[in-house]
């Protein structure tokens, strides 16, 4: 049985993406229960979008859930389109986790798992007593597997392969990323608001949403004006709110379009 390749390690000698400390495991073992982290590795992330506003919108998107201690993404080879959420709790990282996966964060759903090693942030805010300890630890990794980190691997057989035949292939053609349209997503709690004028306010959206009963939350996304999500307690309340507001005209002359966020 061969061991699943590891995403590279991130947040420059912070932690191990999840599946970097995955080991092979015997035919008979039993399923591991999955392992809480405080810090959540994401994955899928625009890689269009500049490393400073996706931190930024990433901080703006899971703040509401609790203190975030770090946000860590890069922007080369091998981390593009990834990042780390960093919260001071695992269970409200759990709690953010199960809300915000496939979320279209910029038009790409986001893919949210548990990473696999405490963060720098973490160890310093919770153990920090060990911390030179963790510290030792993740240098000494890094060492080891400067060299035989499999991804490494691959991208430098990719470029040999790339110089030896004067880099005259042809690409191989994208497979289009198929999702289902928003207008048909299931219900959700949490609606997905577009189009919103630049000059929105949170009071404003507040306001609209209020009148429907059981608003629990509106958020905005401070570097992406134009959409927002808001919460309801529960689907029945989200989906009256949806049907009576989508396509209003917040002001007067753009219609705001509403869906079910994406679970």
């Amino acid at each position: 049985m061969s061991v699943p390749a590891a995403p590279p390690d991130a947040m420059a000698n912070t932690m191990i993406p999840p599946e970097m400390a995955a080991t092979q495991a015997a035919p008979a073992a039993p399923v591991e229960p999955e392992i809480v982290s405080e810090t959540l590795y994401i994955q899928n992330l625009n890689e269009k979008i500049k490393i400073d506003v996706i931190k930024a919108s990433l901080r703006g998107l899971f703040k509401t859930y609790g203190e975030i201690l770090d946000v860590v993404a890069h922007g080369n080879l091998r981390m593009r389109g990834q990042a780390f959420v960093s919260f001071s709790d695992a269970e409200v990282a759990k709690k953010a986790m199960k809300e915000v996966r496939g979320f279209p964060l910029y038009s790409k759903p986001m893919q949210i798992s548990f990473a696999r090693t405490r963060s720098d942030a973490v160890v310093k805010k919770l153990d920090n007593e060990h911390f030179d300890e963790h510290k030792a630890e993740r240098t000494e990794h890094k060492r080891k597997t400067r060299y035989s980190n499999p991804l490494k691997q691959k991208f430098k057989a990719k470029r040999l392969a790339s110089e030896m035949d004067g880099a005259t292939s042809a690409p191989a053609p994208k497979r289009p990323n198929v999702q289902m349209p928003d207008e048909y997503l299931p219900p959700n709690k949490i609606l997905f608001l577009q189009n919103l004028p630049e000059s929105v306010t949170k009071d404003q959206l507040l306001g609209l949403f209020n009148q429907h009963p059981n608003l629990h939350e509106v958020r905005l996304i401070p570097t992406k004006k134009d959409i927002a999500f808001v919460e309801y307690t529960d689907e029945a309340s989200s989906t009256v709110a949806k049907d009576a507001l989508h396509n209003y005209k917040l002001d007067g002359e753009n219609k705001i379009k509403i869906t079910f966020a994406r679970k």
